[in-house]
Parts: structure tokens; C-alpha cells; sequence
């Protein structure tokens, strides 16, 4: 009842949208008012006017970049003023400039001299291709806009585009200690791409802007609540996952189907889309275990973190890539993983040695355990959820650019090398508009006896700057005195220190003391108002995936 007029008033306010985005249109009203009807004019006047109009039309698009000259080369041969046409037509350029550094990287990699360089160019060659592929959904999605459900629908947008700039600068990092100049090369490679593919992040965020500007709410385009019959769904659906027949058991024993994880995994049917569920008994497994991209929704149950432990000691020093040394690698969205253990055993020696990599898509991570050195998890890309978690380390222990939110988890800092200082987080945002962040809520950040009783006294900090705009807030949560007092450390020099968001808010123990931190630019003072927007409900919008997951779940600030 009453469908058709509510599709009418939907239509209607996304064709108003469109003319507020791009200016050009209005151009068109007045070109068309000079011309009267327009039956007097030659063809030639009115192809002129056409292009003139998608000119200013691509030079509005283009406004809210930070990149234009290469946003209006992109767009030089488009002939529309369509918004979403505009934007679609700069998706395109931008794949299609990752392909020819694809294919030039191809040439670098046989000209390579060293093993560590080829491996760098192997890491880029997947990385590219999928930032490659979150460029194409964001493509998809946009063509199907929606208006009536604005909020989600541009927040998935947002999110696989900033998860395409996190993949590009991924590749780039991966000639850290590399010899030669085959990284610098890369990276003029990928400069075009690196610079259109924020531009589309940024038409798309001014594009959500002046939408959610027009107070959409009323016709039902704003952020969707949930109703009282679609929370008991989501607790019907939780207690059903939660204690759902496993699909898979891996037992070392035999007394499951399969011995290895990795071979439970690999009898999920491809580009699976159903809850996979998969038991693992009591045991220490040897392996690394990779959940392909595209094969989504597996739930990984042990049977306690003390208990069902995964066990690998991948590490740089010995070769291996950062991006590819994690114990347990997240390549599929939808994952979740429950009372199990992962560590890297490779040693503060062997330096960056990931026990979990994390690039899918609403991952969630629910009494967990990950022990390491240097690097333990790397919250690589996208949307996650932490809740009751462990997490030892000693060096940027948590580090990546995803939307990261860690609720009631301990943050244990382990004894480094000499000489070595420890950082709980090192966050990586690269674009200014990028989604990235890690928050703690509710958190412990404590240290092992064996780095409190060395003396002289070992310094830690709260997280250093990886990225420029490195994103951090801790709130209402409890940090022990060994932190320093500056609290926050620089990564070298003056680096990001202005363009760095850092923030705490409502800590409590001996080192949540401010009166000693760092004055940089980028430490900014924390309102509840500010702190609010940091929660999960506010940072995920759309935060189904973590109701209806059965896990404990504050969207709000807490009463702690």
C-alpha cells in the first residue's frame, strides 16, 4: 500500500540530488532559455553546447578532489552530466590504470635481480588485481544506487574504495628493504591510479554529503533502525548460529572429517555465500590457514583459546613478505572465529612476523587469542569487530588501515629486543577520507612481568603514525602506568604529526594520565559527542552483521 507514491517521491528527490551535485545542469536550463526552442540553431551550436556543459559538469565533479588535473584528464571524453555516469566513467580510468601497471610490473618482475624484489612484485601483482576488484564493486554498486537506503549503500562504496587505495599503497609497502629502485618505479606506476582512485572517494563522499544534506530521513534514505521484530530475528538467527551442527570437524585425532584446517576449507564449495561452519577440536596445528577471497562466511569454533591453537613462524627476516607471514590469513568476508588460539612463533629477532592477517570484509574475531612479536595482527583492510580478545606484541603489534573496533579486548605488551621500544597500534590511513581507524573501548593495556621487570625501565607507547593519516582512539579504557607519559610516539621526524587523528577519552588507570602527553597538531581533544561517533553503531552504520552474529555487542558508549 502506498508504494508507488513513496518510489515517486524517491525518484524525485534523487533527481533533485543530481542537479544540486552537478552544477553544470543548471548551465543546461540556461543554455536552452538562449536558444528558445531551439529550432533556429545549427546542430553544430548545439553539439558545442553539449560539450561545454559535460565540461563544467566534470569540472564540478572534480571540485571536491585533491587531485583535479588528473580527475579532469580521467574525464576529458565524457559526454554526460549524469553524476553517477561521471563517477562511474572515473572507476574506470582508475582500473584501467592499475591494469597497465599490472602488466609493467610483469616486466619489472623478469628484470628483477633478487629474490626479495620478486616476491615484492608477486605480493603486488594480487594486490593490484584486488584493488582491481574493489573498484569494480564499487563500480556495480554505484550503478545500482539506491536512495532509499543511502547511509548503508554509500558506506559499502566507501568502504571498498578506500580497501582499493589500501591494496595500492599495500603493494608499494612491500619493497620496504628492498634493494634496487624497482619500489620507486613501481610507485610512479601506480601514481595515476593511486591519485584517481582517491578521487573517486572523494566524489563519492561529497556525493553522499550533499544527498544526506537534502534530510533524506523522511522518505526512509537515512540510517535504517532496527524494529522490535527485526531484533528477535537477529537473536533467533545468533542462538541458531551459535549453536549450529558444524559443517566441517578437524580433528588431528581422526575422529573428525579432515586433520588439517586447511583441507576443511578447502571442501567449502567456491564463491560460497552460506554460513560455513567449522569445528576444531582441541589440538596444536602446524599450518598456515588462508580463507580465500570470495569464499565468504566461514565461522572457524575451536574449543577454547587455550586449547585449539594454530601455530606458524612465517617472518620477514626469513624471507617471507609481511602481507603473506600470518599464521591465519582473511581473504573472504563474512569470517568470524571464535574460542581459538593463533600465534606466530618466529621471535622478536626474525622482526615483522604476523600471526593474523585480517583483509575481509565484516570479520569478526570473538574470544580469541593472537600472540607474536612485531606485527601479531594486522587489521589490513575493510570492517572488523574484535570482542574479548588477547592480542600480544611488542612493535606496532596492531597495525592496518581497516575500520577496526576492539570492544573489551587485552592488549598485552611483550619484552622487545635491546634497544627495541614497544607501540601498541600503528594505524595506517592513507587518504584523508578513507574509513580506516582503530578504536579500543573497554579495553586492558597491560604488560607481561618479563617487560615490567627490566630495568632500566623499557618505554611503550599508545601507537605511533604508519600512514599520514593515521586515525587512533582509546576510550573508557584501562592503561597500566608503564606507558609513557607522552603517551603517543612519533614514526620518524616531523612525519604526520599534523595530519594525525589521535584521541582519548573517559581511560582510567595509573597511565591514562594526560597532563604529560605530546602537543602535536594532530592530538585532538575527545568530546562525548566526538567519542559517540567512534562507537560501533556509528562507525559501522549499518551494524546487522555484528548483532545478528551472536557475539556480546555495545553499539554506544559504555557505563564503565
Amino acid at each position: 500500500m502506498g508504494s508507488d507514491s513513496g518510489n515517486k517521491k524517491k525518484i524525485a528527490v534523487a533527481g533533485v540530488a543530481s542537479i544540486l551535485l552537478v552544477a553544470a545542469v543548471v548551465a543546461v536550463i540556461g543554455v536552452s532559455k538562449n536558444l528558445g526552442d531551439g529550432s533556429h540553431e545549427s546542430s553544430t551550436t548545439n553539439a558545442a553546447a553539449t560539450i561545454s556543459t559535460s565540461s563544467k559538469a566534470v569540472q564540478t565533479i572534480c571540485s571536491p578532489t585533491d587531485y583535479k588535473e588528473a580527475c579532469e584528464e580521467s574525464l576529458a571524453g565524457a559526454n554526460t552530466t549524469d553524476p553517477k555516469e561521471l563517477i562511474k566513467l572515473a572507476f574506470d580510468a582508475a582500473i584501467a590504470n592499475i591494469g597497465d601497471a599490472l602488466k609493467n610490473s610483469t616486466l619489472l618482475k623478469d628484470a628483477a635481480a633478487d629474490e626479495r624484489t620478486k616476491g615484492a612484485l608477486e605480493t603486488c601483482e594480487e594486490l593490484l588485481n584486488t584493488s582491481i576488484d574493489d573498484l569494480k564493486r564499487s563500480f556495480d554498486k554505484f550503478g545500482d544506487f539506491d536512495v532509499s537506503n543511502l547511509d548503508e549503500f554509500m558506506e559499502d562504496v566507501r568502504t571498498w574504495l578506500s580497501g582499493a587505495i589500501t591494496y595500492q599503497e599495500t603493494c608499494i609497502d612491500a619493497f620496504e628493504n628492498t634493494t634496487g629502485d624497482t619500489g620507486e618505479k613501481m610507485k610512479q606506476l601506480l601514481k595515476t591510479a593511486s591519485e584517481l582512485s582517491s578521487n573517486g572517494l572523494a566524489m563519492v563522499t561529497d556525493f553522499t554529503s550533499i544527498l544526506s544534506s537534502l534530510q533524506l530521513g523522511s522518505i526512509g534514505s537515512s540510517r535504517r533502525l532496527l524494529e522490535a521484530d527485526d531484533l528477535s530475528f537477529v537473536d533467533t538467527k545468533s542462538r541458531r548460529l551459535l549453536a549450529a551442527t558444524p559443517n566441517a570437524v578437524v580433528a588431528k585425532d581422526g575422529s573428525g572429517q579432515f586433520k588439517t584446517i586447511g583441507a576443511a576449507i578447502s571442501s567449502v564449495p567456491k564463491k560460497n555465500n552460506q554460513t560455513f561452519v567449522i569445528l576444531v577440536k582441541a589440538g596444536l596445528y602446524k599450518e598456515t590457514v588462508i580463507i580465500p577471497k570470495k569464499v565468504n562466511n566461514i565461522v572457524l569454533i575451536g574449543e577454547g583459546p587455550d586449547k585449539t591453537i594454530i601455530t606458524g613462524n612465517k617472518n620477514f627476516v626469513d624471507g617471507t613478505q609481511t602481507f603473506h607471514s600470518a599464521t591465519l590469513a582473511v581473504n573472504g568476508d563474512g569470517f568470524m572465529a571464535k574460542d581459538i588460539a593463533i600465534e606466530n612463533t618466529a621471535g622478536a629477532e626474525k622482526h615483522q612476523a604476523v600471526a593474523v592477517r585480517v583483509s575481509g570484509d565484516k570479520s569478526i574475531f570473538y574470544n580469541v587469542h593472537m600472540d607474536g612479536f612485531q606485527d601479531t595482527l594486522y587489521v589490513h583492510a575493510y570492517r572488523q569487530f574484535y570482542r574479548d580478545c588477547v592480542i600480544s606484541g611488542t612493535i606496532d603489534f596492531v597495525f592496518g588501515d581497516a575500520m577496526a573496533v576492539f570492544q573489551n579486548t587485552r592488549m598485552v605488551v611483550r619484552k622487545p629486543m635491546d634497544n627495541q621500544a614497544c607501540m601498541v597500534t600503528a594505524q595506517g590511513r592513507k587518504d584523508p577520507r578513507g574509513i580506516g581507524a582503530i578504536v579500543l573501548q573497554n579495553c586492558d593495556i597491560v604488560a607481561e612481568p618479563a617487560f615490567t621487570a627490566t630495568k632500566p625501565a623499557l618505554e611503550a607507547y599508545l601507537g605511533r603514525p604508519w600512514k599520514e593519516y593515521s586515525r587512533t582512539i582509546i576510550m573508557q579504557s584501562n592503561i597500566e602506568g608503564f606507558i609513557a607519559p607522552e603517551g603517543w610516539s612519533p614514526w620518524a621526524g616531523t612525519y604526520a604529526l599534523d595530519t594525525l587523528y589521535y584521541g582519548e577519552y573517559q581511560n582510567r588507570g595509573p597511565g591514562s594520565n594526560q597532563a604529560g602527553r605530546v602537543h602535536w597538531k594532530g592530538i585532538k581533544k575527545i568530546t562525548p559527542q566526538i567519542a559517540e561517533s567512534f562507537t560501533g553503531g556509528r562507525m559501522y552504520t549499518d551494524d546487522v552483521w555484528v548483532k545478528s552474529s551472536g557475539v556480546p555487542y555495545v553499539p554506544t558508549l559504555m557505563n564503565v
